[in-house]
């Protein structure tokens, strides 16, 4: 797999190389250009590509996923595609030319590669295609499938969601989730991890095994961080029936040096993209909120409208006088949006 893994992302710098050296001579090439000359011309001279045990499938698949790549980035979706480095985020995709390929229980036979068994029993399907990647020193097996689901009995028609740094949701109907902080948990140890890393001579069995453990407790912390927010998503997904988001922007959030740590261990990404898959999954509606839509400064009993510095946790209506927590006063005013 390692091999399959070198061979996808050696195919793809080369594409991305030779897509940057025919745009700046004024051609314009794209992904069929580019795989119908390697096939042709570059495969032949690298007689590893063509190894026993190794599925040829893998190169069609990374100059794909090098044209995916470039359509963000014309569609500025996304920046300029990055070479690949070995190492980070290593995968491929294989199929069996066109045949299903069939999946169930806790063992699988791969293409060309053959059979593995899993840590996980899998559901008995099929599948075009699978996309095998390491994260740590741990590998994923990956693939579609289509599956039906029934709604689920909704206990409220509508709910606002205020995500936060203090309170990682606050739901308007009292709800409260609290933010964990995996990574400021974990923090010391993954600085002594980071350390006793620099310290290994570089090229060492020593390294590569500092390395890997370091990588080991990163993965941890992200699966801490996914576990918690797929917790809150499962259940505002089961148990309501529309769902009132706010649209953050991120990156602009991160700006801010001090809170950029603790922003990006919430995963406020992550958590809209898991809210609108299980929207679909258990039949529920998710609407998100105007970017600039004034939640957390709006009286959610009067209307009424003031400054709300962060540091003021308590939300004091000058008109009417209430006083309310001030996640739940815009958890409020977000779920009325669901009606306005």
């Amino acid at each position: 797999m390692s091999k399959h893994a070198g061979i996808a992302r050696f195919t793809y710098n080369w594409g991305l190389a030779t897509w940057g050296d025919m745009s700046k001579d004024g051609l314009k090439p794209n992904k069929y250009l580019l795989k119908k000359f390697f096939n042709n011309h570059v495969k032949s001279e690298f007689t590893w590509i063509k190894e026993s045990g190794i599925c040829q499938k893998i190169t069609q698949y990374a100059f794909d996923n090098l044209g995916d790549a470039f359509s963000k980035f014309f569609s500025k979706k996304g920046g300029y595609p990055k070479f690949k480095k070995k190492g980070h985020h290593d995968s491929f995709t294989i199929d069996a030319g066109g045949k299903p390929i069939p999946v169930g229980g806790t063992s699988i036979k791969l293409p060309t590669i053959g059979w593995l068994k899993t840590y996980e029993g899998l559901p008995h399907t099929t599948c075009k295609s699978i996309t095998i990647s390491r994260t740590a020193d741990s590998w994923f097996i990956a693939f579609a499938y289509e599956q039906e689901y029934e709604p689920t009995v909704k206990q409220h028609d509508v709910v606002g969601v205020d995500l936060g740094v203090k309170e990682l949701a606050t739901l308007s109907t009292g709800v409260i989730f609290p933010n964990p902080r995996h990574y400021k948990t974990h923090l010391s140890k993954l600085r002594r991890l980071s350390k006793d890393l620099s310290r290994k001579l570089k090229g060492s069995n020593n390294r590569f095994k500092a390395r890997q453990k370091l990588a080991r407790h990163h993965e941890a912390v992200a699966n801490l961080r996914k576990d918690t927010l797929h917790q809150i998503t499962t259940y505002l997904c089961k148990n309501h029936a529309t769902i009132v988001v706010e649209d953050l922007k991120v990156s602009g959030m991160l700006a801010n040096r001090k809170l950029a740590q603790v922003i990006a261990d919430c995963g406020f990404y992550e958590f809209k993209r898991q809210l609108e898959y299980k929207a679909k999954k258990f039949g529920c509606e998710v609407i998100i909120a105007d970017r600039w839509f004034p939640s957390s400064k709006t009286c959610s009993n009067c209307g009424h409208i003031q400054d709300m510095p962060l540091k003021e946790r308590i939300y004091n209506c000058g008109s009417c006088g209430l006083s309310i927590d001030r996640d739940l006063n815009a958890a409020i005013n977000l779920s009325r949006l669901a009606t306005a």
